[in-house]
């Protein structure tokens, strides 16, 4: 029988989530100095439970104090902050949805700021815009610590009452890099063949599991494609999904792209021109990745949940009953509107707006479709400051503000980043 939005999902570890729409990931930036969970997560998930969505995934979770995505990321090295990842947990569950952590490590992402020494695969350098140094290759010793840190993690969310977890693989991000070709050029055990680049994730998933047991969900999320030149390829992902069917893992997120092709990573509005853009049909049908996941969707033994680019019921009830995913997974639109969840699940709302449209820096050339690539980079980042900016007001128990203007959203956001990041009590 056709499966719909409403229906739940048995997970293969037992646990079954409650409807088919799934929050996914976004950075949060609001942890204390001590890179701990706040009052602050408690008031945005709580929000979020009450929004009607099965599945909510936190951002990044970092596994390592040293490397960060962006100061404000919650760090989990050991049980210090147990007590306010417990009342996050709590709160982001008040309506009986699931709660799970991402746990992630930046490797090369790691932006100066909040780190000079960054670590990878490779000493590839990450061309974007200065503000990233020259990462150094890891360290065979080091590769097996960050192993056994994705486990720790895992356990400390599970103690705390978080109902899954979620390795981040995609996007560019330490796993990421040990996949693609372009960032790992290895040539020991963790480099080289794809069996060799696949070797981090495989042996995170399997300590993973050991430390949590069989009947607590493991998820990654994986890039379809890199969509750069010489990167991770579809081919490749599909290999790994195979391999992955003997993990015990519970879901697959399906996304792509990286920081050098973050058009790429659900971000609607133009698109840029990479190595392999999305197709036609992929663009008329809205979800950038679902002509990728049906390659994946042949050999993957696990639920499949697909994220970016969905904005009308149609197209989700549609793939949903064609058995192309089994999750429905959105991260802005969350932001903008909390409660879209239920307004998709009773039929009230048909379509989510695609506020990136109307979020811009002005007309004509100054337009989200402009070709002045300095424009371009300053819309995005608008928009990214935009939707943070919403997700704070949420946490301070205010509503999401629809005439918060790009730039300004932009200005605030990087203030508030240099100003964590100079309060830490912590220096790498």
């Amino acid at each position: 029988m056709p499966a719909a939005l409403t229906d739940t999902l048995t997970l293969p570890c037992g646990q079954t989530l409650p409807n088919r729409i799934m929050k996914s990931a976004m950075t949060e930036g609001l942890a204390d100095a001590d890179d701990h969970a706040t009052v602050r997560h408690e008031n945005l998930y709580r929000r979020w439970s009450n929004g009607g969505a099965g599945l909510l995934i936190t951002g990044n979770v970092m596994i390592d104090r040293r490397h960060l995505e962006k100061a404000g990321n919650v760090v989990v090295e050991d049980e210090s902050g147990l007590a306010a990842l417990t009342s996050w947990a709590a709160a982001g569950q008040e309506q009986g949805n699931q709660l799970w952590m991402q746990i992630s490590h930046p490797g090369r992402q790691c932006a100066k700021l909040n780190n000079k020494q960054p670590v990878s695969a490779s000493d590839v350098q990450l061309h974007l815009a200065g503000g990233f140094a020259q990462p150094r290759a890891l360290e065979e010793a080091e590769i097996e610590d960050i192993i056994e840190r994705y486990a720790t993690t895992a356990a400390i969310a599970k103690k705390a009452g978080f109902t899954g977890v979620q390795l981040h693989a995609a996007h560019g991000y330490l796993i990421s890099q040990f996949l693609s070709p372009v960032t790992n050029v290895r040539n020991d055990q963790w480099g080289g063949s794809l069996e060799n680049r696949a070797r981090l994730l495989l042996r995170s998933i399997r300590a993973t599991r050991e430390r949590v047991g069989n009947d607590f969900p493991i998820s990654i999320k994986l890039n379809s494609a890199d969509f750069q030149k010489g990167g991770f390829t579809l081919d490749e992902c599909v290999q790994v999904v195979s391999w992955l069917n003997d993990s015990g893992l519970d879901l697959l997120e399906i996304s792509g792209g990286s920081y050098e092709a973050p058009q790429l990573m659900g971000f609607e509005g133009d698109v840029a021109k990479t190595e392999l853009p999305p197709r036609q049909s992929t663009l008329d049908r809205e979800a950038y990745f679902l002509d990728y996941t049906q390659a994946i969707r042949k050999v993957a033994a696990m639920p499949v949940a697909v994220t970016g680019g969905f904005r009308s019921r149609k197209v989700m009830e549609e793939a949903l009953a064609a058995d192309e995913l089994d999750i429905i997974g959105m991260s802005r639109p969350f932001a903008a509107d909390p409660d879209l969840a239920k307004g998709l699940l009773d039929g009230s709302l048909q379509q989510v707006p695609i506020i990136e449209n109307h979020k811009r820096l002005g007309p004509g050339l100054l337009s989200q479709n402009s070709n002045i690539g300095i424009v371009k980079m300053i819309t995005m980042q608008g928009q990214v400051g935009w939707f943070a900016e919403q997700m704070t007001r949420m946490a301070d128990n205010q509503p999401p503000n629809p005439d918060i203007g790009v730039l300004g959203a932009m200005i605030k956001m990087v203030r508030t980043e240099m100003k964590t990041a100079k309060a830490r009590h912590f220096t790498p």
